[in-house]
């Protein structure tokens, strides 16, 4: 699933190609990519104007002029907002399709397993003075978020004590870090994904917390991390971030602080890596918690 240095990636070039422009029609070529009734969103969206583009977590909204109410969009797990030329053929997995009153680009949404969606939703009041969708008000900021609170997520971080990676995973802590980059800011603090948030300082959270923010950025600037075709921008290009990945699918290769092999674990019903010596967790592992063999 795309995390937030991919899905932000998007929202810059929707930012570029759909600010200001009026939408003249909306096709929806498959019920499921639409969260609402369906006749409803072609409808609600016609002869809307777009303000902006924005971004909480994972969650992309296009506010329209007026402020009152947008277009939100999730990508799920396969889920593409693409800018093509009106004569482009249509994709293969094209579910909805946007037209704009310019006659210039549409904005296609691409989903091969149609579990992202769109949706229009009301715009209620934020706590930063801003307006956000009444749909997502609940999800936490991000760190990259100028707004969000490093001093309040510490405490309420600290108070659930519960296991580091679980933590950074809890959008209503703290929303758009995803496995990739929990894994790898983690191997940059040094820190075990199964250490209960009790026991770590208010600092080292702090510093990791720093080293969340170091490893998104660095992906931003890449493109995101495309491990297959089906996460692409907003004109069909990838990322490259995952030639810098330090412990996230790395299993068996080297650790970049101290060489020793890093290891892969059952986390969630997903995986975890990290480096059994930078990364001590301080007891042994449960029963449950199966540790797979590394390469040799």
């Amino acid at each position: 699933m795309p995390e937030l240095p991919e899905v932000e990636v998007v929202r810059q070039g929707l930012a570029e190609h759909v600010t200001g422009r009026t939408i003249k029609k909306v096709e929806v070529l498959h019920p499921r990519a639409v969260r609402r009734n369906v006749g409803s969103l072609a409808d609600e969206l016609s002869g809307e104007r777009i303000r902006c583009v924005s971004r909480r977590g994972k969650y992309l909204w296009l506010p329209f002029v007026g402020d009152q109410l947008a277009l939100v969009a999730h990508l799920g797990m396969s889920g593409q907002l693409l800018v093509q030329p009106a004569q482009a053929p249509d994709e293969k997995h094209l579910r909805v399709r946007i037209s704009f009153a310019d006659s210039g680009p549409q904005l296609r949404f691409v989903d091969q397993r149609t579990f992202g969606g769109m949706m229009t939703a009301e715009l209620v009041p934020d706590t930063a003075g801003g307006k956000v969708p009444e749909i997502i008000s609940h999800i936490a900021r991000d760190p990259l978020d100028p707004a969000f609170d490093k001093l309040a997520f510490t405490t309420r971080l600290r108070a659930k004590n519960t296991e580091i990676k679980r933590a950074l995973l809890d959008q209503s802590l703290v929303s758009g870090i995803g496995n990739i980059y929990a894994d790898e800011a983690l191997w940059r603090a040094k820190i075990h994904g199964r250490r209960l948030t009790g026991g770590l300082s208010a600092g080292k959270i702090r510093g990791l917390l720093d080293d969340a923010v170091a490893v998104m950025t660095s992906a931003l600037g890449q493109g995101g991390t495309s491990f297959d075709a089906l996460y692409v921008n907003v004109n069909g290009q990838s990322g490259y971030f995952d030639r810098s990945l330090n412990a996230y699918g790395q299993e068996g290769e080297p650790c970049g602080h101290c060489g020793a092999l890093i290891r892969r674990e059952r986390f969630m019903n997903r995986s975890s890596f990290f480096c059994p010596r930078c990364q001590r967790r301080g007891s042994s592992p449960r029963p449950q918690d199966k540790v797979f063999r590394t390469r040799p």
